[in-house]
């Protein structure tokens, strides 16, 4: 049995942190499959997962082998029996869709020769560039069912409900990514007609559009919207979009069902990465959140390409996952469906070589934050088989990438270990050793909660010759989530505050909280006259960038500038020949004068200034509102630990988790089981060994000792933990395994002196250096 419950994955009454790895059989030879798996267990995964490709499996007649009768590798089955064979649980991912680097991202050719009403137009009717179609036309569907027909009843009976090894299914992938890369929305005459009805049920008789939906001319306005129209076809499209998704997972899912998949987790993969910058990411959340969020039986996983552990990835994957969570319901876990794996050099080219430690420093943060499954994406590279028809398009290949796949796995497409088998095995190894205590474990937050405004996320279309849909979409990209260069959540992380978000489009801040935005022009009505109730009741708000002054289809929207009293003005930029820079006041100071790229100048009725350019321009405010307080910063500030400090500090708010070290790059976090168990997380993201101390809720940690952590390493560090039938009060070292008699393994302490300090029961206990085992 498989149950989701207080964001726990548990498998049979067992909390569980799933270790995964992506093999794909298809690129497998069937006599090398065991070797893979071999070494996805000598790695210490617990799980396999796999795409099953609609394109590999269905011959050029149309016919579907997925018993091995044409080629071997197509038994499915015998893949997934094996992995159980050999202890693994499986993740299936059958699409339709997969990506993978496929042709037709996994679709067969037919199905596009057969029914082109399928394939859509964007914008001014031009076709769509990419291998997409309208996920909801009829014959789409059919097609769909058609191959579920074929492979759900492979999948049924291997569920681990039924004593199989599937714990997960994947419902399509990463859908709406290919609308979104190119700026292509799904614009079939289908979909456009469906898109008249939602805009009359959200509108009624006050219409903004002059073409009546359903009318000869309402294609025609949809694809190439007037600029007087562009505003609210922006909005209403975005969100007409969200429901068309939702209906499409539900149709696929109401299919597995149909067809006796059910009792396991139906998984949706979120993407939203984009050239190793994690900033987008919430594209995909937003285009995906009423496919999952708080559906029973659904999980949400992240997708994410950020390349380097550096400390502007590892920022935005703290956002990714707090953004994640927020939309969340009290159920539902993080998970990881494409957790990145290997040295970076897809290309086979040795451009590219991430530092070992990439994948270990990142697992580790995700595991801080609560995530219960990584799949780890590409395990095992493999090569691509030749189509069973010829395409003349250079290769003739199942995937555009060639013979060989996944250069950059770490295990070879030859099924040799790669340059970072190593050190994703030492991963695995380190999670799993924490693992009784991790898998029931949330991170505690302070009282400090980054704001989501998701609705600032649906910037997929707009018409590329619309100057308001390009004003808008410049604008909320430019500010919203963490800050203008990252600056709101860096320096939260950097200043030891451990924070998670709130979907502010649907829920209210606890009260008393400070919440930070990133804030652009351009905000909904709804956004903010929630945040003027949180401030008035007794909330805090730092709002960094614009001041909102439009909702987001362009109409005049002033709630949150008129309750704080202040009035924007045109801003000031850096040029050639301008060099705005920032001058601190009150508790900003003492502060060194730092330039900026903007500033936006405040008219203000009331409050204290704490931020003006040279020449006395205000560009940050103090200002109290009801029982609360607001500090508005309009001008592009830095990432700076001190400041946002103070800025909290004179809200009232203070990191519970102390952190100093001598440069930047360390992070730190606590998480805690409900029995009162906890543990804290240190990570060096730096190319160098740091000296840490830690202090907790005012207390300095083992005594205020200094922690010597070496250079791109992270530590799992108990504070309160029962192991062994012993309470492992603090440890500085990592637990690397318990013994069934209650021996506890450590690994290289992380004292000044190279040596390991334990307080048990309250006893402190000291091992000699190189000694790392603690005696029952």
């Amino acid at each position: 049995m498989i149950e989701i419950s207080q964001r726990q994955i548990r498998i049979d009454g067992e909390p569980r942190i799933v270790m995964s790895g992506e093999v794909h059989y298809f690129r497998v030879a069937r006599a090398e499959w065991s070797q893979r798996l071999d070494l996805l267990v000598e790695a210490g995964c617990d799980t396999v997962a796999t795409y099953i490709p609609w394109i590999f499996h269905e011959l050029p007649d149309g016919t579907l082998d997925v018993t091995g009768e044409t080629r071997p590798e197509r038994d499915i089955g015998a893949f997934i029996d094996l992995a159980a064979e050999k202890g693994l649980r499986f993740l299936a991912r059958p699409g339709p869709f997969l990506m993978a680097e496929l042709k037709n991202e996994g679709i067969p050719y037919r199905v596009y020769r057969e029914h082109p009403e399928v394939v859509p137009l964007g914008w001014d009717g031009v076709p769509v560039t990419s291998s997409t179609v309208d996920y909801l036309a009829p014959a789409f569907l059919a097609e769909s069912a058609r191959w579920f027909d074929a492979i759900m009843p492979v999948l049924a009976p291997r569920l681990q409900p039924a004593g199989g090894p599937i714990v997960g299914v994947q419902l399509d992938n990463e859908i709406g990514m290919l609308a979104w890369v190119t700026n292509s929305p799904d614009l079939t005459d289908g979909l456009v007609a469906s898109f008249g009805e939602f805009v009359r049920d959200r509108h009624g008789n006050d219409l903004p559009y002059a073409a009546a939906p359903g009318s000869a001319e309402w294609a025609g306005a949809v694809r190439s919207p007037s600029e007087a129209e562009a505003g609210a076809l922006r909005l209403d499209l975005g969100l007409f979009m969200r429901q068309r998704f939702a209906a499409y997972v539900s149709a696929l899912r109401a299919m597995c069902e149909e067809r006796g998949v059910s009792g396991v987790p139906f998984l949706i993969n979120i993407h939203g990465t984009e050239g190793g910058n994690g900033a987008p990411f919430p594209i995909g959340i937003s285009q995906l959140v009423d496919t999952y969020a708080g559906i029973p039986g659904m999980l949400s996983g992240s997708d994410h390409y950020l390349g380097e552990a550096t400390l502007n990835t590892m920022t935005d994957l703290y956002v990714m996952n707090a953004f994640m969570a927020a939309v969340h319901d009290s159920d539902q876990p993080l998970t990881s469906l494409e957790f990145e794996a290997g040295s970076g050099d897809y290309g086979a080219g040795a451009e590219m070589q991430y530092d070992p430690s990439t994948a270990d420093l990142k697992t580790r943060l995700c595991l801080a934050q609560g995530n219960r499954l990584i799949n780890y994406y590409l395990f095992a590279g493999g090569i691509n088989p030749p189509l069973d028809e010829t395409v003349d398009d250079g290769n003739d290949r199942i995937s555009f990438t060639g013979e060989r796949h996944g250069t950059a796995a770490p295990v070879g497409p030859e099924g040799q270990r790669g340059y970072a088998y190593e050190a994703t095995a030492a991963a695995v190894r380190a999670v799993k050793a924490n693992e009784p205590w991790l898998a029931r474990m949330d991170e505690d937050h302070d009282d400090v909660t980054l704001g989501l405004v998701l609705d600032a996320y649906m910037t997929e279309y707009h018409h590329p010759g619309s100057d308001v849909m390009t004003e808008v979409v410049d604008d909320l990209t430019s500010h919203r989530g963490a800050g203008e260069r990252k600056a709101l959540a860096r320096s939260l992380l950097l200043g030891g505050f451990r924070f998670g978000a709130t979907h502010l489009e649907r829920r209210d801040p606890a009260p008393g909280s400070t919440v930070l935005v990133g804030s652009g022009r351009f905000m909904s009505s709804a956004v903010q006259e929630r945040l003027v109730g949180h401030i008035g009741s007794g909330g805090n708000l730092v709002l960094m960038g614009r001041v909102p002054q439009r909702d987001l289809d362009g109409s005049p929207c002033t709630l949150l500038a008129d309750a704080l009293g202040i009035r924007p003005q045109e801003v000031l930029r850096d040029s050639g020949h301008y060099f705005p820079s920032l001058v601190a006041h009150g508790w900003a100071q003492p502060w060194p004068e730092m330039r900026a790229g903007w500033i936006e100048p405040l008219e203000h009725s009331r409050g204290d200034v704490v931020l003006t350019d040279v020449y006395g321009a205000v560009c940050g405010l103090e200002v109290g509102l009801g029982s609360g307080k607001a500090i508005v910063l309009s001008a592009q500030l830095p990432s700076d630990s001190l400041f946002f400090d103070r800025a909290l500090a004179s809200l009232g708010v203070t990191p519970g988790l102390r952190l100093e070290t001598q440069w930047p790059g360390v992070f730190a976090t606590t998480t805690s089981t409900a029995d009162g168990q906890r543990a804290v997380h240190v990570i060096n993201t730096s190319g160098a060994p740091a000296s840490v101390t830690v202090a907790l809720d005012g207390t300095a940690i083992a005594s205020g000792a200094s922690l010597l952590v070496p250079a791109r390493s992270g530590h799992i560090l108990p504070l309160g933990l029962e192991v062994g039938g012993r309470r492992l009060d603090w440890a500085s070292a990592e637990i690397a395994g318990v013994d069934e008699d209650g021996t506890i393994h450590f690994r290289p302490g992380l004292d000044d002196d190279g040596r390991t300090t334990v307080i048990v029961d309250g006893l402190p206990v000291e091992l000699p250096s190189g000694e790392h085992t603690l005696a029952p």
